[in-house]
């Protein structure tokens, strides 16, 4: 059987096939090929802080990070119009996106056998990290009230601006909601104090959201992969998922080091290391935005009610308010295209069925 492994190097990404056969490379390696001047920028501004601190290598003081991370921003969609990678090959430049994989990722002949016999191992199952694995809006919560503390602020009890906390990027809450700076120096301090409050919180993570672990045992004994997708950076992603007694449950983890600039280009980096195409991966995300993300990468979307109410969830092809509510005939009738409103449809009909048919009135006209 293949494998597929995606990796990154330290400068920038690159898609290189280790045989120039015409089927998918066994090894991938995911290039970016031109870096802006705010990313260069960024980097060199990474070495000064390192250099001033004392930090790692991997930009970290102390474990926590030397700079503002992802997990404050709002990051893009992606994956629309076809939206991909760029790759360098031997004979030019290659796009990499949604079709591509669906078409390159396709089960060699043993596969096929083995999944016609056991046809839920060709599912690829993909979590968001943010309130789906764990409950982190009380930790990005607890991070701004800790912040506020120290600047000697308050945070009003709202709950549109709560919303705002959660989701939206902090330079927009720093500068147009909150208003607490103007300047950019006191502006990125308050972002670097942000995320390393929210690392110092992410410790007291011990348990996941409720249901997760039985559901991930009956995926286990079924053999269906499993992926975690995350802004985190990979150090702190593994042992938080240590923490909770989550990481043996998952083939693959990505994390900030893979580099990728989109929510859907996470799903299709975490489609690339389970090896299964896209088309045949299930989401599992409990934000409106990540399941369009999800759709415009051809992949299914089950939506968690709670961080959004069921309403906001409606593009989703399933919603549950809970892991404890599903089961794998639930994924097998996403993909016999069923999805959320299978028994609904199918009431419906009964409904139809044994109502009585009404008397229609007719004119009759003599001539």
């Amino acid at each position: 059987m293949k494998r597929t492994v995606l990796w990154r190097s330290s400068s920038f990404l690159r898609l290189t096939p280790t045989s120039f056969s015409p089927h998918f490379p066994a090894k991938l390696r995911l290039t970016r090929l031109k870096r802006s001047n705010s990313a260069y920028n960024y980097q060199n501004h990474s070495i000064l802080v390192r250099k001033a601190c004392g930090s790692e290598e991997n930009g970290s003081v102390n474990g926590f990070p030397a700079l503002p991370n992802k997990i404050f921003m709002e990051e893009a969609i992606g994956a629309e119009y076809g939206e991909g990678f760029e790759t360098f090959r031997p004979d030019g430049l290659l796009k990499v996106d949604v079709d591509f994989l669906n078409d390159r990722l396709q089960e060699g002949f043993l596969q096929r056998i083995r999944y016609a016999m056991k046809p839920d191992e060709a599912y690829g199952l993909i979590f968001s990290w943010d309130n789906v694995v764990a409950d982190t809006a009380a930790l990005k919560l607890n991070a701004w009230r800790q912040l506020a503390s120290e600047e000697g602020k308050e945070i009003p009890q709202d709950d549109n601006l709560q919303r705002l906390l959660l989701y939206a990027c902090a330079d927009h809450v720093l500068q147009k909601v909150l208003r607490w700076g103007k300047e950019q120096n006191d502006l990125d301090r308050m972002k670097l104090r942000l995320s390393q409050l929210y690392h110092q919180n992410l410790v007291q993570l011990s348990e996941p959201v409720e249901g997760l672990k039985e559901w991930l045992d009956s995926l286990v004994s079924l053999h269906i992969p499993c992926a975690v997708v995350s802004c985190l950076d990979r150090r702190n992603m593994v042992e938080a998922l240590e923490r909770l007694g989550l990481k043996k449950y998952f083939q693959a983890i990505v994390s900030d080091e893979d580099g990728m600039e989109s929510i859907a280009h996470r799903f299709l980096s975490a489609a690339v290391k389970l090896d299964r195409k896209p088309s045949k991966c299930i989401v599992f995300e409990d934000d409106p935005r990540a399941i369009t993300a999800a759709h415009n990468c051809t992949m299914m979307a089950v939506a968690l009610i709670g961080a959004h109410p069921a309403y906001d969830l409606g593009q989703a092809d399933l919603a549950v308010a809970s892991f404890n509510e599903l089961s794998v005939i639930n994924l097998r009738r996403l993909f016999a295209h069923k999805g959320s409103t299978f028994m609904e449809l199918e009431k419906q009909m009964i409904e139809i069925e044994t109502t009585p048919s009404r008397r229609k009135l007719r004119i009759d006209t003599i001539f």
